[in-house]
Formats: C-alpha cells, structure tokens, sequence
C-alpha cells in the first residue's frame, strides 16, 4: 500500500503490528498488542471468547456503531511428519501453495519459534520439469533426519506456522508486511480512536471499534461478536486488489489503483443508504474514492455483520493491495 503522512507513532505501532504474528485460531498476542495501543483512546474494552477485541467510546449510548476489521493472517498447520523428518502441511485460512517453496517459516511450538523452509528440488532434479508446487508436494525441511528429532524441537501436528517475512518500505511510499490483509484495517480503525481522542470529538453514539478473529475460515469471528453487542449500524474495513499490475485481468477484476483512495463496494450486503452517505461525505471533504462491485456476496464480515441480528445496516471501505 502506499506511504502517507503519520505520526511516528502510530507507524511504529503499523510496524511492530503487522511484524507480530496472528494466524486464525491464534490472534491473541496480537489482539493484546492492538488493545495496548488504543486503551489511551477508549473509554471501555472487552474481549470474547475467541479473542475478538472491542474498544468503546460512549459505552452507554443508546445507539451503537460498528467500525471493524480482521486480526487474523492465512497460515498453516502440521499436519504429517515422515519417518525422515519432513513436515507436510494444511492450510488454515487460504495459504497459496504456489508461492511455498523457498520460504522461510517460523513453526509455533510450545517450546518457542522453529525455523524452517519450503522445500522444492531444483529443476534438473525434478522428475517432470513442470511439476508445480501443491498442497501434496511441498514439505518443510527444519533440518532434522527423524521424526524423532521434530518433535523433540516441540513441533507436533497442529502447530502453527506463518512466513517470516516483516516491514519494509519499497521506494520510501509504499508498505509491504506479511499481513497488510488486514492488519491495515485494524491500524485505520485504531487511528480512528485516536484521532477521535486527540482531537476531542464528542460522538453522539456509542463506537465500537472491533478487531475481530477467524475471518480467513468463513467470517467467525465477527458472527459471533456481531450477535453480542447487536449493533444499529457497521462499517467494515479490508482490502482489495490492486489491479494494475501484471497478468490481472481488468474484466473480471475491475480497475482498482493502489494509492488512488479507497474503494467503496457496492453489493446486496452493502446498505444503500449508508453507502450513499459515506459517498456524499467523501465528496464534500474532497476524498478521493473507487468502485467496485461484489457478485452476491463481498467476501469479508461486512457479510456477517450485515446478516446478522435481523440486518445491520453495513458498508464496506477497502484498501487496495498490489
């Protein structure tokens, strides 16, 4: 995503926030780390059982407003250890098994981090040059030669593992992180505390600022918190693609820039009256915005919480990713 303009701070959080890791099923850590950060600019917080973390503003007002976004990143799990050591793997969210080989993982064990790396034989060695990499053939090598040997490092079936990838910044304006998806949004509605703070805007609505869990397994996390606080209205954030790139095509994709302004979705989950309002206000403080439309559904928990509790009226704002 593109650089803007941000206090030191809150890049210094952005960073060490998208350099933690969050797989699904396994946000906490980072779920603390998020509520550390926005706890000066909150009145309440609470936690659910699954670890969604929600700060409030106003927590008695009668009328409640949702602004969301998802903590957790795609990862995967153990899920076969040879006789020789090698670890096969499932996914846990939408892992791309196409881009594994060669990567460097750190496996999550109850004795501490292990490093490891995708296996893949080198072209000449392969026994069909075009082979490519799936789910069945990619393995991880942390460099032992028993089973044995892996699990006296701590790692058993179920552990997780996440890529070891972490900030940087390409051509001093554009972020890259392991989980710009979406732990951008998570920074854009801590921002929202704690611009609302600094400035010392007065709501006249109790915000619940939500960094739900488990959205990469089928929106989860947000189902259940949207059924808990019951909210009048939600808006979601997330990402998108940046279309401008190489082998994209625009037809099916859309015409999607990074670093053009946000996209506002348009889609039967998304409520036409608030998504007409936040257009009307994004014209009037002359920010710019893109289009995109959703087929049936948008594919983030602006479809949970709009289905829920008899309908929240919901819309969608997205970060456009290349």
């Amino acid at each position: 995503m593109k650089k803007s303009i941000i206090a030191k701070k809150s890049e210094k959080f952005l960073e060490a926030y998208l350099n933690n890791p969050s797989p699904t099923g396994f946000e906490t850590p980072g779920q603390k780390l998020w509520l550390d950060y926005i706890k000066p600019y909150i009145d309440s917080h609470f936690t659910d059982n699954y670890g969604t973390a929600v700060g409030v503003i106003n927590p008695e007002a009668k009328y409640k407003v949702v602004i969301e976004a998802h903590a957790d990143e795609i990862s995967w799990f153990v899920h076969y250890i040879t006789k020789d050591g090698f670890i096969y793997v499932r996914r846990n969210g939408g892992s791309d098994h196409m881009i594994a080989p060669s990567k460097r993982v750190n496996i999550h064990t109850d004795k501490g981090i292990v490093k490891a790396i995708f296996g893949w034989p080198a072209i000449h060695m392969r026994h069909e040059k075009d082979e490519a990499p799936s789910t069945k053939n990619i393995f991880l090598d942390c460099g032992c030669s028993t089973k044995e040997e892996v699990e006296a490092l701590g790692i058993h079936v179920g552990c997780v593992i996440t890529y070891e990838d972490e900030f940087m910044i390409l051509n001093k304006n554009r972020y890259v992180g392991r989980a710009l998806d979406n732990r951008m949004g998570g920074f854009m509605i801590a921002e929202v505390a704690r611009l609302l703070h600094e400035e010392k805007v007065k709501l006249p609505f109790g915000l619940y600022i939500v960094n739900s869990v488990q959205e990469e397994i089928g929106l989860r996390g947000a189902e259940m918190i949207a059924a808990r606080i019951k909210p009048n209205l939600a808006i979601v954030t997330d990402v998108c693609h940046c279309t401008q790139t190489p082998m994209v095509n625009k037809i099916e994709q859309g015409d999607l820039h990074s670093g053009q302004g946000p996209v506002l979705t348009y889609g039967p989950a998304v409520q036409n009256n608030v998504l007409k309002h936040i257009i009307q206000v994004a014209e009037k403080k002359n920010i710019p915005f893109q289009r995109a439309a959703a087929s049936r559904s948008t594919g983030t928990d602006t479809d949970a919480f709009a289905y829920s509790n008899e309908g929240v009226p919901s819309a969608l704002i997205s970060l456009p990713l290349r």
